[in-house]
């Protein structure tokens, strides 16, 4: 067993709450997270000092180690003293690319506290302010650690004064951005203050960190650094690393400001669990009781060709050992635990047992996805499941893929759904009519990842097509009342479909608005807060997926609730594929007038409610001014003023709109613009090309917007040509039966 001692000394602690820390790295793309969590490997023993920085030893995938960017979340528990108190902390390394923010979002479900890594030369980018969000959505407290100070110094040439001003900027942007977002009773309470030493300031590649008290308790200041950098002096940095190494000034920390499990369950629990916390289920959980009945929350799923799945999460209540019969809450079904382990980077250490509060790997419910609530067997009936996590994104880019051997067809699918249970953004449908795999990512790099990891990891030589963009439909007019007919003719139902405010779609996306919610409260919200006629708002029957709603405006007919599970089944299967293009429809109350149903089941099956539910939809939305949504993203670029001209003229070109220009430290300038996905290709080359190579950017999926009226029917025959369709979409009357 690797790392014996470490494995051992983690266990003994792990059973006193107080001494036990959960935390995430998370940030932009290319600022340093994974550099920086190599150099508290190397503290603890993991890697070799030497080789911190260059080894990304969390980045254990090939492809992460050859792109140098993490793609999925890797997590480690550590060993630290303070003060000579020993400390476990449970470490989450997340990815940063906006294509992966799915991933940052299950890894803060585990977490009480997280290390915002911003780069000092390009400060708070886009991708920055939304793991932030995330992070403070879930209560998880931020830390902050400003990092590659050195380039300040060799690539800005910054003067110490003007360095300390690129600080205060920072923290200040960061603490803007706290105050924005983190719920009322922590916006001043989570403040970062750099004098109490809740930042840190240093460069991870050189693994030199400081803060403030260190600083004082050291005698060595940041113009000790500066002068070392600016200088060029070997000799000074390596003794700075002996005397100001950056794994002390991180895990001092987070052993100092973030909460332990216990402090922030209390907090915690009453906003992502939805149950009552006073019943003793609900006290186990606000107080983390080892010995109270089991609660796992599955943050990550991980295939291991040795073992099977691994499921990763946090520890609620209650302990988790090997060979305990446990409850799958969504899966609705009974499993054993067959092994229980923590995880030391790629490695993970088999051990007996496990107590709440801490991050454990599972291997055995191999029924398991992420976002899934393990429980113990004699709770399984009271539970209620945590809160659904809220992706900030969501796939808009498909291709299509098959093996370039027809004999690893097989072999395709199996991999695929292993993926797609590895990483839940991943959407993988086969279309009917080509016999097709289609794979839907978070963007253009997300897809790429998913060719590189069937290659490398499942030996797949795969053929794709182009990828193409996703779109919704919607309509953006009232419609008229139409009747559908079951094909016996027995049953009629009658359906109007209305675009919704985008007042709704908010709540609706935010999870403020949902389907299971009692009745009353659901109606009250929308009546208060989008607008919505009381008595209409209590008559919702379904909320799907793509933000769509059914209403039930009829009364006292007959046999209805007979067949409600059907109508709104059908109305789920109309809203997948709209009439336009066969994309998902968004944005619509559909709403049922009246009916007629059979009285005998026989003739009011499924095969004739679907189609009198879907051919009404599709009329009236035909009828409703229909178009399509296209996915728009938010571009943050930091350039030198010289390459306004160039970098303008890209965003334009591609029926961009920039929103700001705002100037910033020295020379450089920061625009804001939007993008539609479908011109963002080759992106990233062309903004590389204006500006000589010195721009930076993020990006992130920023809404639906419609397409322009000129382009709407050339992109819709596009789209139903690829999909095997007749080019004309079809008329109204096509849905109308005589």
């Amino acid at each position: 067993m690797r790392y014996v001692k470490t494995v051992d000394q983690i266990l003994r602690i792990m059973n006193n709450i107080e001494q036990i820390r959960n935390v995430g790295i998370i940030a932009h793309v290319d600022h340093g997270k994974t550099t920086t969590t190599d150099s508290l490997l190397a503290a603890a023993g993991i890697i070799s000092p030497r080789l911190a920085g260059q080894v990304l030893a969390m980045d254990f995938l090939d492809v992460e180690q050859r792109r140098q960017m993490t793609v999925k979340a890797a997590n480690i528990s550590l060993y630290h003293e303070y003060e000579g108190k020993p400390y476990v902390i449970n470490l989450v390394d997340t990815p940063g690319h906006v294509d992966f923010t799915g991933k940052v979002t299950r890894s803060l479900r585990m977490i009480d506290g997280a290390i915002v890594v911003v780069d000092a030369v390009e400060g708070v980018m886009t991708q920055t302010e939304t793991v932030l969000r995330q992070a403070l959505e879930e209560r998880v407290r931020p830390l902050l650690f400003i990092n590659k100070i050195d380039r300040l110094i060799k690539e800005l040439r910054l003067k110490p004064d003007e360095i300390k001003q690129r600080f205060i900027e920072i923290i200040k942007e960061v603490n803007n951005l706290i105050e924005t977002y983190a719920d009322p009773e922590f916006k001043k309470k989570w403040i970062l203050d750099p004098s109490q030493g809740m930042v840190a300031f240093g460069s991870a590649k050189d693994a030199i960190g400081i803060t403030v008290p260190m600083s004082r308790k050291k005698g060595i200041k940041i113009d000790d650094i500066i002068e070392a950098y600016s200088s060029g002096d070997k000799e000074a940095i390596e003794e700075l690393k002996k005397k100001i190494p950056l794994h002390e000034a991180l895990l001092d920390m987070v052993v100092r400001f973030v909460p332990n499990p216990k402090e922030a369950q209390m907090y915690r629990i009453p906003k992502i669990w939805k149950g009552d916390i006073s019943t003793d289920l609900g006290k186990a959980l606000m107080e983390v009781d080892p010995d109270g009945p089991l609660v796992f929350f599955v943050c990550d799923m991980r295939w291991d060709p040795h073992a099977g799945f691994v499921a990763t999460g946090r520890i609620f209540s209650g302990t988790l050992y090997s060979g305990q019969e446990v409850y799958l809450v969504n899966s609705k079904a009974v499993q054993k635990v067959l092994q229980v382990g923590l995880y030391m980077g790629p490695y993970r250490e088999v051990v007996d047992r496990i107590p709440a509060g801490n991050i454990a790997a599972v291997l055995g419910p191999d029924l398991a996805r992420s976002g899934e609530t393990i429980v113990d067997l004699k709770i399984k009936d009271v539970i209620v499941p945590f809160e659904r996590m809220r992706y900030i994104s969501e796939p808009v880019v498909t291709m299509a893929i098959e093996p370039k051997k027809t004999t690893d067809l097989t072999k395709l699918m199996d991999a695929l759904k292993k993926m797609s249970i590895e990483d839940p953004n991943l959407i993988v449908k086969i279309n009917e009519e080509t016999g097709e795999y289609l794979v839907s990512g978070m963007g253009h790099l997300h897809l790429e990842i998913v060719l590189t990891l069937l290659k490398e990891r499942f030996g797949l030589e795969v053929e794709t097509s182009p990828p193409t963009v996703v779109y919704r439909e919607t309509a953006r007019d009232r419609s008229q009342i139409f009747e559908g007919k079951s094909p016996n003719k027995h049953n009629r139902l009658y359906i109007s479909i209305e675009p919704m405010n985008e007042d709704t779609i908010r709540l609706i996306q935010q999870g403020i608005v949902t389907e299971d919610m009692d009745p009353h409260k659901r109606a009250k919200i929308l009546r208060d807060e989008a607008g919505w006629d009381y008595d209409e708002a209590r008559r919702i029957w379904a909320i799907d997926e793509n933000i769509n709603v059914f209403i039930d405006k009829t009364s006292g007919i007959q046999y209805l609730r007979e067949v409600r599970d059907t109508i709104i089944q059908g109305f789920r299967l109309a809203m997948r594929e709209g009439p336009l293009a066969a994309e998902p429809v968004r944005g619509l109350k559909v709403i049922l007038h009246d009916a007629v149903i059979h009285e005998d089941p026989a003739h009011r099956g499924p095969a004739q409610i679907y189609p009198a539910v879907r051919n009404p939809i599709f009329a009236a939305i035909l009828t409703a001014r229909p178009t399509l949504l296209e996915p728009i993203q938010k571009l943050e670029i930091k350039f030198p003023m010289d390459y306004l001209g160039p970098i303008s003229s890209v965003i334009t070109k591609r029926r961009g709109r920039i929103l700001n220009v705002v100037h910033m430290v020295g020379n450089l300038v920061k625009m804001l613009a939007e993008v539609p996905v479908a011109e963002s290709i080759d992106l990233a080359n062309e903004l590389r090309g204006a500006s000589a190579g010195k721009a930076f950017w993020g990006t992130e999926f920023s809404r639906w917007a419609p397409v322009p009226d000129s382009m709407l029917l050339d992109i819709v025959k596009k789209i139903r040509q690829r999909k095997g369709l007749k080019p004309e979409p079809p008329r109204p009357e096509d849905f109308l039966s005589p």
